[in-house]
């Protein structure tokens, strides 16, 4: 039987169905103050691209190797090169080389307040550039229906006629 990859082994031990809310709740919190570290660093140094094996990255931050796939999962969506993320192992190189306005985005589409609310974001994002991507992220998913068109009302390719003796018959 094949070896699972680090990316299913985090996954089964994040979304374990077999564990209480509590547990559940405890696992993500510790993981969201891991992240959260990871975040302030490399936001903090964004001249600085972080690279190095899977194992380097985990060391570098403190965190057990699969926390740091979790980590890599998270942050892919918003690389400017995503990682091999499905094939990886311990020894696979990486990068964090992220583009900004689409890790905001992204951090604002997972309502990850505690990241995109870090003020490490004042040095790479005016305040005006982050509501605007705030903005967008949230409209984004909004869906805006136009007015229908009554029978009686003009018709709306502008014949003068109403609606129901025009194209709407």
């Amino acid at each position: 039987m094949a070896e699972k990859s680090l990316l299913e082994t985090w996954r089964q031990i994040a979304y374990n169905q077999e564990q209480t809310q509590k547990q559940y709740d405890e696992f993500w919190a510790a993981y969201f103050v891991q992240e959260q570290k990871v975040y302030e660093d490399i936001l903090e140094n964004s001249e600085n691209v972080v690279t190095g094996t899977v194992k380097e990255l985990a060391e570098k931050y403190h965190m057990e190797v699969l926390t740091m796939v979790g980590f890599l999962d998270g942050i892919n969506d918003s690389l400017k090169k995503p990682n091999p993320i499905e094939t990886m192992k311990e020894d696979t190189v990486v990068s964090l080389e992220y583009d900004k306005q689409l890790l905001y985005k992204n951090m604002v589409a997972a309502k990850a307040d505690w990241l995109y609310g870090l003020e490490q974001w004042d040095n790479l994002l005016t305040e005006e550039e982050r509501k605007k991507l705030y903005k967008e992220e949230k409209l984004s998913h909004t869906v805006v229906k136009e007015k229908k068109v009554g029978r009686n009302d003009p018709c709306p390719c502008g014949s003068g006629k109403k609606y129901k003796h025009c194209c709407g018959r």
